[in-house]
């Protein structure tokens, strides 16, 4: 996915559950929308330029995945959440 297309805010209540999952260090199995499938421990939320991120624990590497491009998030405390655009 290209990096430099318009931000789009994610559903306050999936940007919640992202939150809780960093407090918690939860490790999450994510799916992005482009199909790529990871599991990462989650570690931060973090907003630059007006774009909002996870920052992840991915096998000991930091990466930060754009919000608008997790399509889903599953964690047995939570379940599986479908990410949704704010309205």
């Amino acid at each position: 996915m290209l990096t430099n297309e318009a931000y789009k805010p994610i559903n306050c209540d999936d940007y919640d559950n992202l939150e809780l999952a960093c407090q918690k260090h939860w490790t999450l199995a994510l799916e992005l929308k482009n199909g790529d499938q990871l599991k990462a421990k989650a570690v931060d939320m973090i907003s630059r330029k007006n774009v909002e991120y996870l920052a992840v624990d991915l096998s000991g590497e930091t990466r930060e995945l754009r919000l608008d491009h997790i399509a889903s998030f599953s964690h047995p405390e939570l379940g599986t959440v479908i990410v949704s655009e704010d309205e």
